[in-house]
């Protein structure tokens, strides 16, 4: 109809990543997620509402009506932030579980991002430093398969973006099916909890896909038929 101006990004087919991370953070944990955030901000408790208005640059959005789709914030539940800029946001979540370290407020940032994040300086900075001063930081990697229009496999020399680089920076090798919620929140629940204790950050690698295309102008259509079929009869929501 037309209500939302500009470009969005959905994340439909990724829900139980988020649903999964949601249930065992903590209200006073952080959440920091890309322009495909609507699935996180909605399960942080974010009312509809807001986030629809500021869909359609309403004056009672999240944002005012000026961040539109791919800047949901809303500190009051957790939410950090959406950043638009590939990467942008890992160093800031590494700046907020900094902060809850220096306070000792036993909060916990949890960063999500794409694979093609993962081949962005930004990701091995702040991967490299959250182990040096062992933060308690989750970065979580939402493996679509897809950086924009491209496979993630055309681009990058291991088969697991995130996984597969874990052990540069001491990490161990943690790859789930982020299409199964009940595999996600059990995972979440570790990670959370070693990262709540002291014990450093961890990189987990959730296996998922987009139903969509990159944005709402995207068809997809250099996914395989039989690739989107197989994905589509996964559905998390079901």
């Amino acid at each position: 109809r037309g209500l939302i101006q500009g470009s969005s990004h959905l994340a439909q087919g990724q829900e139980a990543v988020a649903a999964g991370f949601a249930a065992a953070l903590r209200p006073t944990d952080y959440s920091l997620c890309t322009y495909r955030g609507h699935h996180h901000v909605l399960c942080r408790g974010v009312p509809e509402e807001a986030i629809f208005a500021e869909l359609m640059g309403r004056e009672t959005g999240l944002m005012r009506g000026k961040g539109g789709s791919m800047h949901l914030t809303s500190v009051s539940h957790g939410v950090l932030g959406s950043y638009a800029i590939v990467g942008a946001h890992l160093p800031i979540a590494l700046g907020a579980a900094w902060s809850a370290q220096l306070r000792k407020s036993g909060q916990v940032a949890v960063c999500f991002f794409g694979d093609g994040t993962t081949n962005i300086g930004a990701f091995h900075e702040a991967l490299n430093l959250a182990v040096v001063w062992a933060l308690p930081v989750v970065f979580v990697c939402e493996n679509n398969l897809y950086m924009e229009y491209s496979s993630i496999a055309d681009h990058t020399a291991v088969e697991h973006p995130a996984a597969d680089r874990a052990c540069a920076y001491g990490l161990p090798r943690i790859i789930i099916d982020g299409n199964d919620v009940d595999v996600v929140y059990k995972i979440a629940a570790e990670v959370l909890e070693q990262a709540r204790d002291g014990n450093g950050p961890a990189l987990v690698e959730a296996l998922t896909y987009r139903h969509g295309g990159h944005s709402r102008s995207d068809p997809g259509k250099y996914r395989p038929a039989e690739e989107l079929q197989a994905w589509l009869a996964r559905d998390p929501i079901v």
